[in-house]
């Protein structure tokens, strides 16, 4: 029997768009590839780390069940300078739901990337605790406080490398893929029902909270006819256009073989609520990408796979 196709996986920064990781590891799985390594920025590291501990069904159970109201509950504020959320809670609810784990027990290979602040260069976290590598790289500044580790202060991975690459260049495996979740825009009418309606009040609970921290004062309603956009939009919007120039960049200076691309518009960075449409959303992206790739390796024939960095979708 002629042995599985080894793969070294990319996962990409992004929110909750990066539970499209799931579709396309999925896809993979079905079609007889065998992830041999990962590598994570942000969401990427944290989708990434829970699959190389063989828990990913127990974390896409978790999420698809997660509604707007169960996001602020798991919002442990910090009124400090550092950023709006602790972390804590999340990382803690992360560590019942798949047991503490260090990297180096891990089956698969694996390389959470953080930034380091002070020395503004990427770090590469490939040992010690999972949850504290997952926890250091997805530290979004302004909303998640910085790790201290190692004398070092952490932030969120894609500030410097939204789709990292590099560290999957000593694998021995037979092709690298990578996830971007900053693609092109597309013009899709994907919001689902329930978040226009049921959870209207829960997700305007969420935004005020969010939105009360960056003002710094609790001011009503009324003193603000007019809507505008909140320091948390500004700063959300210029860090997913600095993702995708420099996920761009770094996908044309280090190609993988294939990059299985998602629309930057496909959901909002705190859209968590919508996790059974990102992860399908990310298999049908694995499938446009990476049907021809199967095709090809069906063939005996075929013996270049893909040529590096020519396929993007």
């Amino acid at each position: 029997m002629e042995s599985k196709k080894t793969v070294s996986l990319v996962l990409g920064s992004g929110g909750a768009k990066g539970l499209a990781h799931i579709g396309v590891i999925h896809w993979l799985e079905e079609h007889g590839f065998e992830v041999a390594s990962v590598s994570g920025s942000s969401i990427g590291a944290l989708v990434g780390g829970i699959y190389a501990a063989g828990k990913l069904d127990e974390f896409e159970a978790w999420v698809r069940a997660i509604k707007k109201s169960d996001m602020v509950t798991l919002m442990d504020i910090s009124w400090g300078r550092g950023g709006l959320i602790k972390g804590e809670k999340i990382i803690s609810t992360l560590i019942d739901l798949v047991g503490e784990q260090t990297i180096e027990s891990l089956p698969i290979s694996y390389t959470a990337v953080a930034t380091d602040i002070r020395g503004e260069r990427e770090v590469w976290l490939n040992s010690g605790s999972l949850f504290d590598a997952i926890r250091a790289s997805i530290s979004l500044p302004m909303f998640f406080t910085p790790v201290q580790m190692g004398g070092l202060t952490l932030i969120d991975g894609g500030v410097l490398n939204p789709v990292p690459i590099a560290p999957t260049f000593g694998d021995k495996t037979d092709l690298t893929i990578a996830v971007n979740l900053g693609g092109a825009i597309k013009n899709t009418k994907v919001t689902p029902k329930q978040s226009l309606s049921a959870d209207k009040n829960e997700n305007l609970d969420l935004q005020e909270k969010i939105s009360r921290f960056f003002k710094g004062s609790q001011k009503n309603d009324t003193e603000r006819p007019e809507r505008d956009w909140s320091a948390y939009e500004v700063v959300n919007q210029a860090f997913e256009s600095m993702q995708s120039s420099l996920a761009r960049q770094k996908l044309a200076v280090y190609p993988p073989d294939l990059v299985v691309e998602v629309e930057r518009n496909a959901c909002g960075t705190l859209e968590f609520n919508r996790a059974a449409e990102m992860i399908e959303l990310g298999y049908k992206r694995a499938d446009q990408c990476l049907e021809r790739l199967k095709t090809d390796l069906d063939r005996p024939d075929q013996h270049v796979l893909v040529p590096r960095g020519h396929e993007v979708y």
